[in-house]
């Protein structure tokens, strides 16, 4: 049988549950048409620029699951080449259970939400940890950014999908909503030197 791009997500398993629940025609509709992604696009890259965080999926040997938030400067995330992204390792709670996972079983994955849009992503691939490269690490970091870097991830993608936007609320970032509330702001600012002024032309007269 021949092997498509998603079958990394849609595993026979998958496959059956899809067909048991009757949508497993949509997607192999999808399969046909080549809809899922196996390098980094334009449109991708755009939308990692501008996020300052991520989930980060890994598994133990036994298959046990783990998901890692991670957050830093606003595009944290970055691209090395059409199949490759990194991104530099910050000092945290030392627990290091992601880089224990990785030790032993290097498939990971990567989910993004990007809430006031209401878009999220999903990236299948294989991770790998680089605790020697000063040159890349110096790369990755930002030093407007007061964290101290310990390493760097290197994540190998395999797969990419965009999610429907259907169940997700939409959020605002602290940053975000001072943008939106800027013109107000200015208008308040505005409306109040003109009130002062007509108050001022009162006292005068």
């Amino acid at each position: 049988m021949t092997r498509v791009a998603s079958d990394i997500a849609f595993t026979s398993s998958v496959k059956a549950v899809q067909t048991r629940l009757g949508s497993r025609d949509q997607y192999a509709r999808t399969e046909q048409e080549n809809e899922w992604s196996t390098t980094v696009t334009p449109e991708l890259r755009e939308f990692l620029a501008e996020r300052d965080s991520f989930y980060l999926a890994t598994a133990s040997a036994e298959g046990r699951p783990y998901i890692q938030h991670r957050g830093g400067p606003k595009g944290l995330l970055q691209v090395m080449d059409e199949k490759t992204l990194a991104f530099a390792d910050y000092a945290g709670n030392r627990q290091y259970i992601s880089i224990g996972n990785l030790a032993d079983n290097n498939q990971a994955f990567v989910f993004l939400m990007d809430y006031a849009t209401q878009t999220r992503i999903k990236i299948w691939g294989r991770a790998e940890v680089v605790a020697d490269d000063s040159a890349l690490l110096a790369r990755l970091v930002d030093f407007r950014y007061k964290a101290k870097a310990q390493r760097v991830i290197k994540f190998h993608v395999e797969l990419w999908d965009v999610n429907c936007r259907q169940h997700i609320p939409p959020k605002y970032s602290e940053r975000e909503v001072e943008e939106l509330l800027r013109p107000l702001h200015n208008r308040v600012a505005d409306l109040e030197a003109e009130n002062a002024a007509l108050k001022n032309q009162l006292v005068v007269r």
